[in-house]
Formats: structure tokens, sequence, C-alpha cells
């Protein structure tokens, strides 16, 4: 069921039961009014009947007193349908009789009960009343009268009439305009709806109209428009990640090629062979370490729910990555400094080992990398403070430009003067990732000349 129709239906029903319920208390009212006014035009009746019968009592002029009686209730009321009234004595004889002669009986109890009041409600309108009368004589009466309120009948029956087909041409006329201002209201939507049909991944730049307004559909074309900025920036990180990586690959496969082509040229010496099989060496070394930089890169970027995390000592961690680190770069100088405070001696994180340990030694790597030659040591500083850990690597290198800094972040990136230093530009890419997914920051600060300083910053276990 489209949304447009469900909106129409549940205006219409809303509206067709708010009507439903109107109806039913406008007739409830009426019903109850016409059977209180009817009631009370009998009782009347009655009352007079009692009153002219009573007032006029005179054993010798007993005729004379019924037609003058007749009479004034002609003139005072109007004859009810079907109407009746007896005057009951106490014995329960009827000593007076107004109207149509029937067999109706009186309900048990009203001749020796003084209750009041006395009225009782038949089915087809059938009205029975009672009223006790005590005469001057100081006699106790009962004047009983019954009637049919036909009009009452016949008017709600067209009051009904009127109500239903007020009811169905109303509820008819809600679906209508319900559909007709559900189709205007979701006019954006559908408007929405064609346009981000319409985008493919060769046209990311285009955007959802209609998102300067206040209302949903604004939000929801803003909400849209934002998603596909972040999409845009993915496709157009991944197209660089695809041909930086195509690239770097390409390089130790033509020396991997170039070599073994040069040694198919002619026969060779044992040594000649032995040259060529250590270049080649090296040259899928290279491709290994390609190849596991860009497998690490793939797994810091999985759901962080499926990566396992596990409480760790950050200078245990920073004590492994510098025995490592000194077997690969026997040369290279660093100096650790531990700044924990007694009170939180052992710098606990939370945190996968292997994809952290990777990250440490990445920076201490680069470090080294950048530093060759100088005369100061790097200093790795091990750091405590409430909430955070952090892990500051300092080096007197070769440092960066700023230009060249905003861009550390990017994969395969590499800055000009690192052309000649081993590498493939996913040291700080991977280590940058591995931070998001600690819920973790890195921070890199770097003067040309004078040396990087690169801070690992991350949440206390």
């Amino acid at each position: 069921m489209s949304i447009r129709l469900r909106l129409a239906l549940q205006y219409a029903a809303i509206v067709a039961v708010t009507l439903l319920l109107f109806s039913a208390l406008v007739y409830g009212f009426t019903y109850y009014s016409r059977s209180q006014f009817f009631a009370e035009t009998l009782r009347s009746r009655a009352r007079v009947v009692g009153h002219v019968y009573f007032d006029g009592q005179h054993p010798q002029a007993d005729e004379r007193h019924r037609a003058a009686y007749t009479r004034y209730l002609r003139q005072l009321y109007r004859t009810l349908p079907d109407e009746e009234v007896r005057i009951y004595d106490a014995a329960g004889r009827v000593v007076f009789r107004e109207g149509q002669a029937t067999s109706r009986e009186v309900p048990a109890g009203w001749l020796t009960t003084i209750a009041e009041p006395l009225l009782r409600r038949d089915a087809g309108w059938h009205y029975t009343l009672g009223l006790h009368y005590r005469a001057p004589n100081g006699g106790r009466y009962l004047v009983a009268a019954w009637s049919v309120d036909t009009d009452s009948q016949r008017q709600l029956g067209t009051l009904r009439s009127v109500l239903g087909i007020g009811l169905l041409v109303s509820m008819v006329l809600t679906g209508i305009g319900g559909w007709v201002f559900a189709g205007q209201a979701l006019s954006p939507m559908r408007r929405a709806v064609q346009e981000m049909g319409s985008i493919t991944a060769s046209d990311m730049h285009r955007r959802l109209s209609g998102a300067e307004g206040q209302d949903e559909v604004s939000q929801l074309a803003r909400t849209f428009n934002s998603l596909l900025d972040r999409l845009e920036t993915a496709f157009a990180g991944q197209r660089t990640f695809v041909r930086d990586a195509s690239h770097e690959l390409r390089t130790p496969l033509t020396v991997l090629i170039g070599e073994l082509e040069v040694a198919l040229l002619q026969p060779r010496t044992a040594e000649g062979y032995q040259q060529v099989l250590r270049n080649t060496l090296d040259a899928a070394r290279l491709l290994k370490d390609l190849a596991n930089g860009l497998l690490q890169i793939a797994r810091a970027s999985d759901d962080p729910s499926q990566v396992p995390l596990k409480p760790l000592h950050m200078d245990e961690l920073l004590l492994q990555a510098h025995e490592e680190l000194q077997r690969r770069h026997p040369t290279c100088r660093i100096d650790l400094d531990f700044h924990l405070p007694p009170e939180a001696p052992d710098a606990l994180v939370r945190g996968n080992e292997a994809l952290l340990l990777s990250a440490v030694l990445n920076i201490l790597e680069n470090a080294c990398k950048f530093s060759r030659g100088a005369e100061h040591p790097i200093m790795a500083t091990l750091r405590a403070r409430p909430g955070r850990v952090l892990l500051e690597v300092q080096d007197r290198g070769v440092g960066m430009s700023e230009a060249d800094r905003q861009q550390v972040f990017v994969p395969f990136f590499r800055a000009d003067n690192a052309r000649g230093v081993p590498g493939h530009g996913i040291g700080l890419p991977l280590t940058h990732k591995i931070m998001e997914l600690h819920h973790g920051a890195i921070h890199v600060e770097s003067q040309l000349g004078e040396g990087t300083r690169v801070v690992l910053e991350l949440p206390r276990a």
C-alpha cells in the first residue's frame, strides 16, 4: 500500500470516526430530548385530567361537567396519538376514562406504591405514565395515561436517514480530499525519488533540489545531499587509492621483469645469476611489504564491532615496538621517557594488540627513516592524563612543509623531500585508521628542516 493511499485512508477514517461520534451524540441528545418532552407532555395531560375531574366533582351535574371538561381539554392540548387516560381509586376501580377504550393494564404495583415518577417506555415508542393525586375529600387516586410518540418516531427516523447520508457523503468527499491533499504533500517526495534514481556513480556531483526549506522533505534532501558528499569523497578516495596502489605495485614489478629479461639475454656466471636473484628478492620483498601494508589498511577499515579488543599496557607495547625497531634498524637511536603519575602507573588502554603495535612501529620507523644523519636522538615519551594516554615521538629529521603535512594521511602520498627514502606512503594513513578504530587521534606537527612531532592519543581503559 502506498503512503499516499495510507494517508488518505487514515485521514478519511479519522474524519469518519469524528462524524460518527458527533452523529451519535446528536442522535442520542435528540432521542433523550424527545423522550423527556413527550413524557412531560403526557404528564401534563394527566395532571390536567386530574385537576379538571376532581375540581368539577358534583354528582348532580356529572354529565354537564364531562362536556365542559372535554371542551376545556381540547382547547388546551391537542389529542395525542392512541391516547387514553384513566383515574383509579384506592380500590383499583376505574372512576373516569378519557380517550380510546382499550384493555390496557396498569403496571403491577403502581396502585399500591407512592413512589414517583411512574413512567414506563415500551417498544414502539409506547409510553405508560402514572400520577398520584390526592382529592379534596382526602382520597388517594392514580391518574394513568397511555400514548404513542409517533412524532418522535418519525422525526428520529428522518434524522437517522439524514445523518447516515451525510456521513456517507462526508466520507466520500473526505477520501477524495485526502487523496488530493496527500498527493500534494508527497509531490516533493516523488520529485526527490526521481532525482535520487537519476544519480549514478558517474555523476556523483549532482544534488537534490528543495533542500532550502524547513519541512521534513527538505531535511531529508539535506541529509541525502550530505550522504552524497561523503560518497563522492569516498569514491574519489577510492579512485586515488587504486591509482596510487597500481603505481606503487608497478615499480617493483617492473624491476622484477627487467632483471629477469636481462638475465635471459645471455648466459651468465654463477655470481651474475646470484646478483640477479638478489635484485629480484629485493623487489619481491618490496611487493610483500606493500601487500602487507594494504592488508593492514583494509583490516583497520573493518567494522569496529568485529575487531577483538582487550586491555593493553601501552608501556609494555612501546617497549615491544622499540625492541622490534632496534632489530630492523640497529643504528637508529631512540630514547624512551615514561611520564606516568603514581595514581595511574600502568597506562592501560583497550585495543587490538596487533593493530596498536603496528601503529607504534609506523611512527617510530618513520622517525628513524627521516632522521638518518641527525645529531639528536629520537625521543619517545609516554604520558598518562585523566582519561587519556598519549605517546609523543619527536625527531630532528628533515621535516616537511605545511602543504605536505596536510596530506600525510592520504594513502601513497610522498613528500617531495622523501622521494629518496624507502617506503610506500601507507604508514601514517594506516596509523590514522587504527586510531579512528580505537576512538583515538593522531596529531602531526612539522617544520621543514627542523623535524617532526607525532602524537598518538588513546582513551584510557
